[in-house]
């Protein structure tokens, strides 16, 4: 690997050997409030298929409450086992920024150029399908030094151009979690988003959410959004939900269990099926959705596939409950329903989500920014799910800029 000062010169390129960051550790794994901390660390190496970025702007995602948390996967372990001599993790799977060093085999990107980031990692041998390749991981996840820091360093392929008439705030905010709802709305033939098909959203008051809302109704779909407020659903009204689902109406969450009780699952379906009719009602019809956007996994799953349409799909990408999946299976072979796992997207897709946003038919849906010291509260609001309204941001190098 090449240090930033051996491949150019750090005096042209005002590049310190040392950069603040919020970094995490394993001794303060936990809660977001406690377990990152502003320090001063290396500005980290950098191969030659990679650039160096300065950090204007990071985005604020459930990446980086994982973690903190060192669960459900202690990525510091992880990293170090595959040869991280540092002990110590930089998340951040979001940000814009200003390339400042270019790795001797990138000849399309130059110093200087605005860009944003995605967090795909993989070799430049990859399949196709990148995200699926052996190689992929995921910048500022299972990948150290990510957006959280004045400098971080991507693969070539992760750098796409900002939207001109985004700040950079906007910009760092959108990528990780349009990108992934991009994947589960067009990336599973036959099962994409169509004209006149109901899709079911939940959270849709949140990062990922207000990015399918949105997509959904560029393919001229009709998205459902399921909130738990009645300030989450007017959000959703105004970003463009054709209708909101309160699911604090409902009371059949959670794992679906005891199924051969008549009493118990009765009791279940009950509640399902009201669900399902409160949709019927919000579309003006008996159509279900087609589509089903799910990312909460246990307490949401049961529900997802009964009233998911027959023949329809159930895509998750998370399961921010809890990863215990159950379901009647009665309903999905009988029904011909497809369930289908997704994991952020890749290239291609990457690439048609940034267009959308460059020509401003998708919002990035920013609804609150932090100051790069504020980073841990950021995370903290969003592992209690305060607030999550849109996409947060956090300034880096815009706040000592500007």
């Amino acid at each position: 690997m090449n240090r930033v000062a051996v491949t150019l010169d750090p005096t042209d390129l005002n590049i310190p050997e040392m950069m603040l960051a919020q970094t995490i550790r394993p001794e303060r794994y936990g809660e977001p409030l406690s377990a990152f901390a502003l320090e001063s660390v290396p500005v980290p190496y950098f191969q030659s298929d990679e650039c160096l970025i300065k950090v204007m702007a990071a985005g604020v995602n459930h990446n980086g409450v994982w973690a903190a948390r060192g669960y459900p996967i202690d990525v510091i372990d992880l990293q170090r086992s595959r040869g991280e001599e540092h002990d110590f993790h930089i998340a951040g799977s979001d940000a814009s920024g200003i390339v400042v060093a270019v790795g001797a085999d990138v000849d399309d990107i130059s110093i200087g150029d605005e860009v944003v980031l995605h967090c795909g990692w993989w070799d430049s041998d990859s399949v196709v399908d990148e995200i699926m390749d052996k190689s992929a991981k995921i910048w500022g996840y299972e990948i150290n030094f990510g957006a959280f820091a004045e400098y971080t360093r991507v693969k070539r392929q992760a750098i796409l151009p900002k939207p001109a008439h985004l700040s950079w705030e906007q910009a760092a905010s959108y990528m990780l979690c349009g990108a992934t709802a991009y994947r589960m709305l067009h990336g599973f033939a036959p099962h994409t988003v169509k004209p006149g098909e109901v899709v079911l959203i939940w959270g849709g008051s949140g990062g990922m959410g207000s990015m399918a809302i949105q997509l959904v109704n560029a393919a001229g779909g009709i998205p459902i959004a399921v909130v738990s407020s009645d300030e989450k659903a007017a959000y959703c009204r105004q970003i463009g939900a054709k209708g909101t689902i309160n699911r604090q109406d409902y009371r059949h969450w959670g794992v679906l269990e005891d199924i051969e009780n008549p009493v118990v699952y009765a009791q279940w379906l009950n509640e399902a099926r009201r669900f399902q009719k409160e949709i019927w009602r919000l579309v003006g019809e008996k159509l279900s959705p087609s589509i089903v956007i799910e990312h909460p996994g246990e307490d949401t799953f049961p529900t997802s596939s009964f009233v998911c349409a027959p023949g329809g799909m159930v895509v998750i990408c998370a399961g921010t409950s809890g990863y215990k999946g159950t379901f009647d299976i009665r309903y999905q072979w009988m029904r011909q329903k497809r369930f289908q796992g997704s994991h952020f997207a890749n290239s291609a897709q990457c690439s048609a989500f940034n267009k959308l946003v460059r020509q401003g038919i998708i919002k990035p849906c920013l609804t609150r920014i932090f100051d790069f010291e504020a980073l841990p509260l950021a995370h903290q609001i969003m592992f209690e799910n305060r607030e999550p309204l849109g996409n947060f941001a956090i300034r880096v190098g815009s706040q000592w800029e500007g």
